[in-house]
């Protein structure tokens, strides 16, 4: 783990759950922010209000609208060009993970362990898990794919809420504390177990391909966690995943071989395009990794210590938000400051999503914001 981080642990549903939490006596004080000559205008277009937000969430976009939840129980498709509901709801129920969608379909999964189901505003089924999930669902070729905290991947018809198939991997009692891999890449399920990318048939669930991103190590079970967390990026046949404060690699996702693997002390997702793989490590350093064969571009230490989360590629620019409410663009030649701006006075709590041409960024207050580049 990072020199600022300590692991808060738990137990649920028979696993360890284990959880990077914030020390603010071990935590090193930020980096004095870089002084910088902006390149790039960047506008508030519009916001609006949600409950708060402080489980593991995330935000689902379809073209120009953006399915977003709050921990407690709000769950809205917005239209991402004005900030106006297309419909918003609240299932009066505390949400610990969501929202995955289709564009029709939307499924979060409540704290009480259960799926649900929502269509135009409005619950058309809720399920009940064997154990808690802190992974998105995803809603796909009719389906609402789970992957639960004790490694089971399920699958339900998108209409009726009927269980399809259940596929359990035995593994280490030991679960990370936020959002694993739960992804589509053509007709193949990608599902992140332990330091592991599986390849699964989403009609069935089994196994087509098995990868290895992050192997265990350290002394106990604690330092060996490698769980694969959320924020895959694809291009093409190329998929990149991290491993829990391990390592960053790409896989060929045609036949599930590695093409590289990197060293890396991360806890959040990447993002990317043809030629680079984008990521923040723990300590707020950002790198840039060459897609072909994992060869670093550049680094950006000038943010160390800010409590960076996962990156969003926005046309020239690498978006990353902080825990002070601060969005950082930086250039994706070299890692420079574009420009800098003053969100909300609490954290960017999920990482920032483009829907058509606007950026939306949800705070952990529950301030929901778009931005347009000039």
């Amino acid at each position: 783990m990072g020199q600022f981080l300590f692991r808060c642990l738990t137990a649920l549903a028979g696993a360890v759950i284990v959880s990077a939490c914030s020390s603010t006596a071990e935590k090193p004080q930020p980096a004095p922010l870089p002084a910088f000559t902006a390149q790039l205008q960047v506008q508030k277009v519009w916001s609006t209000k949600l409950g708060e937000v402080s489980t593991p969430l995330s935000a689902s976009v379809q073209g120009t609208r953006v399915a977003i939840a709050s921990t407690t129980g709000d769950v809205a498709l917005i239209d991402a060009q004005t900030g106006a509901d297309v419909w918003r709801m609240n299932l009066k129920e505390r949400i610990q993970a969501g929202v995955g969608g289709d564009g029709q379909r939307f499924a979060v999964v409540t704290q009480n362990n259960e799926v649900i189901a929502v269509e135009s505003g409005r619950e058309i089924w809720r399920q009940k898990l064997q154990a808690g999930t802190f992974t998105a669902p995803l809603v796909a070729g009719g389906r609402v794919f789970v992957l639960t905290a004790d490694r089971t991947t399920l699958a339900f018809d998108g209409a009726s809420g009927q269980r399809l198939w259940s596929q359990q991997r035995n593994a280490d009692p030991l679960v990370l504390r936020q959002a694993g891999v739960l992804a589509a890449w053509n007709d193949t399920l990608l599902a992140g177990f332990e330091g592991r990318l599986l390849g699964l048939n989403p009609s069935t669930g089994l196994p087509r391909w098995e990868s290895v991103v992050g192997s265990s190590r350290g002394t106990n079970e604690v330092e060996r966690l490698v769980d694969l967390v959320a924020g895959l990026n694809r291009q093409g046949n190329s998929v990149c995943a991290r491993a829990f404060q391990t390592s960053v690699a790409c896989i060929d996702a045609s036949r599930g071989a590695v093409q590289w693997t990197r060293s890396a002390q991360g806890h959040t997702g990447l993002d990317g395009d043809e030629a680079r793989v984008y990521g923040a490590e723990s300590d707020s350093k950002v790198l840039a990794w060459n897609r072909q064969n994992g060869q670093p571009v550049w680094t950006q230490d000038a943010l160390r210590f800010r409590g960076l989360g996962a990156p969003l590629l926005m046309g020239r620019a690498l978006v990353l938000g902080d825990e002070a409410g601060l969005l950082h663009f930086l250039s994706l030649e070299d890692g420079k400051v574009l420009q800098r701006v003053t969100g909300d006075a609490s954290a960017v709590a999920v990482r920032p999503v483009l829907a058509g041409q606007t950026l939306v960024v949800i705070h952990r207050s529950g301030q929901i914001s778009g931005y347009r580049t000039e």
